[in-house]
């Protein structure tokens, strides 16, 4: 155990060392290799001779052997070498220069009549300063560590052994703010060992460790491993109270968009613990290579993932049409420096432009001569459309119309709407106005003779704009409390990059009018990922059973027009596909004649901006809508319905004793405690 007297000292000496100049750190090197050669090459002859009091002669060959090590030496780039960072292959360069200088003195010696060094000193010679030139860098980086990072910076281990861990480690200790104490590895033949001087332990002593160590966090650095194994070291980790960080995704590590430095919370999509099913290649190209492919709201969350998506499957030509000018910016130049790094030849265009423009979408179809389309343009979140019905309905609605009409009019091949799992028995009007957008595709499939409309429908996406994920976290950040709507409410969740693989590979599987489903696993329990969370923070949560926690939830009441649980099918009719996570739902319609009817109503009632007749006229085209006259009264009945959940009854006699007719809430006969 070093004493803090010394550890200061040792503290004093490394801060002075580190903080002289570069090129006066180099000349210290050098002074200090041009005194411990020729010592070592004395050294070499006494111990040949086995006489210490050996006088030293032939002053040339010590000037050779010192001269040749430092101008060899020089010339590989040893001296500006940053001794800090230095690592194995810093020995390669060193024994090299070594046995190059010693070759050189040995010939200098036998040009000059009679050797005076024998092989045998050579080759001692040559072990010592191999030695004293290893030995002499990796205790000035040890110094380093030592001397300013011995005490200092938070204790962390590190999970993963493997080459990713070994380049966080080093990462780690050649900076101030983390101290690496211990590896963690499932591998047995990894126990005891030690990587960059770090002893590696086996997961089962984590809590010891945690206690024993004082280890304030753990980094896990796997990132090959499968989201179900990080998903289980998660749950071991969780009850530990230590705040948990790990590496970036591998895909961000070879793409260069992350270094092993870069650390992060935890990835919420290892919460969910299912691994994706990669892409089928063949149905992720068929609609995409060497075609004009456009995807409207091209800077929204899916909209830019499809995007990446899309330009890595070599289409001829990707038409970027957004109405934010601030998005399309943004999505426009990354692609365009993917475009650059890769050396692809895609042609991106980037527009301006908003769906609900027919004329426009007709002009870009046919300009660009567009193929295959991916409508991920709309409003998606549920208090803000119920807020603005009006708008809500023109973007969701008439913009999908205007689209598909254009879609239709102009030959494109396949028309793919990006839909959601609120569309399903929709109590707002998000939903109902998605739901209603899916029914006129499908209308739209009787006229069409060219193109293949289809629908894809999932639930929330992880860290999309509007996501809890970044909420919670965000939250967490500033010492909560963390908000939660209700403690039942519960969503399916999916990864951004997992739903527009499978949007693009539903699309090709497309026979017209199709409404795929992607397969989401089981619903999560939000209040439990706001724990969890928390959780993996290294925090509590402050509750009745805990006063002195570190964060607490608080329960908002459900918000206007929010659902307990979501759906992702009108009934139970459905059929798998070619690919396992995609299922083909078969769905009540409308009739062309009768969806033109009411589109041509809600148009009038539109502009004379006419909520109630937009409202009624959605509750004709969409039969499952269960609408609500006003916003008040649904936020009296949810906040009551949200008192009486644990109760059936209770929630019966409320829906009658608040009876609104004429297009009221009403309750679902599947589910008494969702409008």
């Amino acid at each position: 155990m070093v004493r803090r007297s010394e550890f200061s000292l040792v503290s004093k000496v490394a801060n002075a060392l580190f903080s002289l100049p570069r090129p006066t750190k180099r000349l210290v090197m050098i002074g200090a290799d041009a005194v411990m050669l020729p010592a070592t090459l004395w050294a070499a002859l006494a111990l040949k001779y086995g006489d210490p009091s050996l006088p030293i002669t032939h002053l040339d060959l010590f000037a050779v052997a010192t001269g040749a090590a430092i101008g060899i030496f020089a010339l590989m780039g040893l001296y500006r070498a940053i001794i800090r960072f230095i690592g194995p292959q810093a020995m390669v360069t060193i024994a090299i220069g070594t046995a190059l200088s010693v070759a050189v003195l040995g010939v200098y010696d036998r040009l000059h009549g009679v050797p005076f060094l024998p092989w045998s000193v050579l080759a001692i010679y040559a072990a010592l300063a191999l030695l004293y030139l290893v030995a002499s860098r990796f205790a000035v980086r040890y110094l380093f560590y030592y001397g300013l990072n011995g005490h200092g910076g938070t204790r962390v281990a590190i999970y993963g052994a493997g080459k990713a861990g070994a380049k966080l480690s080093a990462a780690l200790l050649a900076g101030s703010d983390f101290k690496p104490v211990a590896f963690i590895d499932d591998s047995r033949a990894l126990w005891g060992s030690r990587v960059n001087g770090i002893h590696v332990f086996d997961p089962d002593e984590i809590k010891w460790l945690i206690e024993r160590q004082q280890i304030e966090r753990v980094l896990l650095a796997m990132p090959t491993a499968s989201r179900r194994r990080r998903s289980e070291i998660l749950d071991k980790l969780e009850p530990l109270g230590v705040h948990v960080q790990s590496l970036p995704d591998l895909s961000d590590l070879i793409e260069g968009k992350a270094s092993f430095d870069q650390l992060s919370e935890v990835d919420v999509d290892d919460l969910l613990g299912r691994d994706p099913v990669p892409p089928n290649p063949t149905l992720f190209e068929r609609s995409i290579r060497d075609k004009c492919v456009m995807v409207t709201g091209a800077g929204g969350s899916i909209g830019s993932e499809l995007c990446r998506q899309i330009l890595r499957s070599a289409p001829r030509r990707l038409v970027l049409f957004e109405m934010s000018e601030v998005a399309l910016y943004q999505i426009d130049r990354e692609l365009n420096s993917i475009v650059a790094k890769d050396q692809l030849t895609v042609q991106i265009i980037p527009l301006l432009g908003n769906a609900h423009h027919r004329h426009r979408m007709r002009e870009v179809l046919t300009t660009f001569e567009v193929q295959t389309v991916y409508h991920a343009a709309a409003y998606k979140h549920v208090p803000i459309v119920e807020h603005n019905i009006i708008e809500g309905v023109h973007n969701n609605v008439v913009s999908t119309w205007y689209a598909a009409e254009a879609a239709l009019d102009t030959g494109v091949g396949t028309f793919v709407l990006i839909s959601t799992d609120k569309a399903v028995n929709p109590t707002n009007v998000m939903g109902a106005t998605k739901r209603f957008a899916e029914l006129i595709l499908q209308a739209l499939q009787q006229r069409s003779k060219r193109t293949r409309f289809c629908i894809v429908r999932f639930g929330n996406v992880l860290a999309s704009s509007g996501s809890v994920v970044p909420l919670f976290q965000e939250q967490i950040r500033q010492g909560g409390p963390v908000t939660v709507t209700h403690p039942d409410v519960m969503r399916y969740f999916m990864t951004i990059r997992e739903a527009a693989q499978l949007v693009i590979q539903a699309g090709s599987m497309a026979t017209g009018g199709d409404v795929f489903v992607l397969e989401m696993g089981q619903p999560v329990r939000i209040d439990d990922l706001a724990r969890r969370l928390i959780n993996l923070t290294g925090l509590t949560v402050r509750d009745q059973a805990n006063p002195d926690g570190d964060i607490e939830i608080q329960y908002m009441g459900l918000r206007a027009a929010e659902k307990l649980f979501e759906e992702l099918l009108i009934g139970k009719n459905v059929m798998g596909t070619e690919h396992p996570k995609i299922l083909r739902a078969m769905e009540h319609g409308l009739p062309w004649e009768k969806a033109r009817q009411i589109l041509d109503e809600l148009l009038a009632a539109l502009a004379s901006f006419d909520c109630r007749r937009s409202l009624a006229l959605l509750s004709e085209a969409v039969v499952e809508y269960a609408q609500l006259p006003n916003i008040h009264d649904y936020v009296w009945v949810n906040k009551a319905l949200a008192a009486a959940l644990d109760d059936d009854r209770k929630v019966t006699d409320l829906a009658s004793k608040r009876r609104i007719t004429d297009g009221s809430a009403r309750i679902s006969d599947g589910n008494p405690h969702v409008l």
